[in-house]
């Protein structure tokens, strides 16, 4: 059993950091303040791969793997979990169900683009009166001849409005099925955009389905299998969240270790004080069980192994350590942690969302206790 990473990975975790810092930091807390989405930022992720690095060359993509995928939106979130969950969004969510269950016209028309960062992807299945329970969706799907005609809502769209392309469930007369959905299909539309407590520079929204045309070479996995590609998808897309909540985690730790070594009172260092320094060690321990459960599923899922449960155990694990390292973070720094001044009060809003969307960690205890007893 060999815990290092490669040298590839070294490699991307090196480019990655380095774009993140010179590319990605600097607005961060503008973008933040003025919840403002910068295309610009994904078009530069695009030139240098990010936006394909787990697909094959064909389709566009870098040809790696799922774990460099996770080290990117690690590295990419310890300084923006905006621009991390933009990019997971768009390749765990949209890009993964065209990959795994389209037909290669499907892979050729949307997945290349959106590998090629030339369109970006995102997912629709939540409702207003749907969220764990998915199962219970109104958003319906009539077929007429060579078209389905979508009616209904989806809400706390990751991408919403900036997406290109969508991933939108909705029930057929055989079942739940998923379609891929263009912005310019008539009968689509952007409904309300949220104002959020955290990861405010990615744009989150309704979007609207009124007689929305579809056509039928639009389904992926076939008609009525749309429930069994919406789960599969969130197993992976846990893993993209929990590599986001790892990397806000590891921001949070940073900056605490800096403010804990510069910061003095009573003449000496506050890391000096054992009760700061307990804090960063249980921190940093806490984030490194979190990455290495967030890295085995990675690695479970590039071999073809089974990794639902790995992914929930990552995402459980990761959200609550996101949550209370940001919280630590934050009274390290006492009253300034509290202020815009630092970026710790930023990282402890953003890290909220990982408890929450893709899955609550009710519903990941729910099938990881679930799979203990198969």
């Amino acid at each position: 059993m060999n815990f290092a990473l490669s040298e590839e990975h070294k490699m991307i975790r090196k480019m990655v950091r380095d774009f993140a810092n010179k590319e990605v930091a600097p607005t961060a807390a503008e973008r933040d303040e003025e919840e403002r989405f910068d295309i610009n930022i994904f078009d530069k992720m695009a030139e240098v791969g990010l936006t394909g690095i787990p697909w094959p060359e064909k389709y566009g993509g870098i040809g790696s793997d799922y774990l460099a995928y996770c080290i990117t939106v690690e590295e990419l979130s310890r300084v923006c979990a905006s621009t991390g969950v933009t990019l997971s969004a768009h390749i765990s969510l949209a890009g993964w169900p065209i990959y795994t269950f389209g037909t290669e016209n499907q892979k050729m028309r949307y997945l290349k683009p959106m590998a090629e960062g030339k369109k970006i992807g995102a997912y629709g299945l939540t409702e207003s009166g749907s969220g764990s329970d998915a199962g219970s969706m109104k958003t319906t799907a009539r077929r007429e001849g060579d078209y389905f005609i979508l009616n209904g809502a989806k809400i706390f769209i990751t991408n919403g409005g900036i997406a290109d392309i969508y991933i939108v469930f909705a029930r057929a007369e055989e079942g739940i099925t998923a379609f891929i959905v263009e912005k310019e299909f008539e009968g689509f539309s952007i409904g309300k955009k949220e104002r959020k407590m955290g990861i405010r520079s990615s744009p989150t929204t309704e979007i609207i389905f009124d007689n929305c045309q579809v056509p039928v070479e639009n389904v992926i996995g076939g008609i009525g299998s749309g429930f069994k590609v919406a789960m599969m998808t969130l197993d992976g897309g846990r893993n993209g969240i929990a590599a986001q909540a790892v990397g806000i985690a590891q921001g949070a730790l940073d900056a605490a270790l800096v403010y804990a070594q510069e910061r003095k009172q009573f003449g000496k260092p506050i890391i000096a004080n054992q009760g700061i320094s307990f804090k960063l060690a249980d921190m940093a321990v806490s984030i490194e069980a979190s990455r290495l459960l967030v890295y085995q599923a990675a690695w479970l899922e590039t071999k073809g192994e089974p990794y639902g449960k790995a992914s929930a155990m990552a995402k459980l694990m990761a959200g609550d350590t996101a949550m209370s390292v940001t919280t630590e973070a934050v009274q390290i720094f006492g009253g300034y942690g509290y202020t815009k001044d630092y970026p710790v009060e930023r990282f402890m809003r953003d890290a909220k969302i990982t408890q929450i969307y893709e899955g609550t960690q009710e519903i990941q205890r729910l099938v990881i206790s679930r799979m203990l007893t198969k």
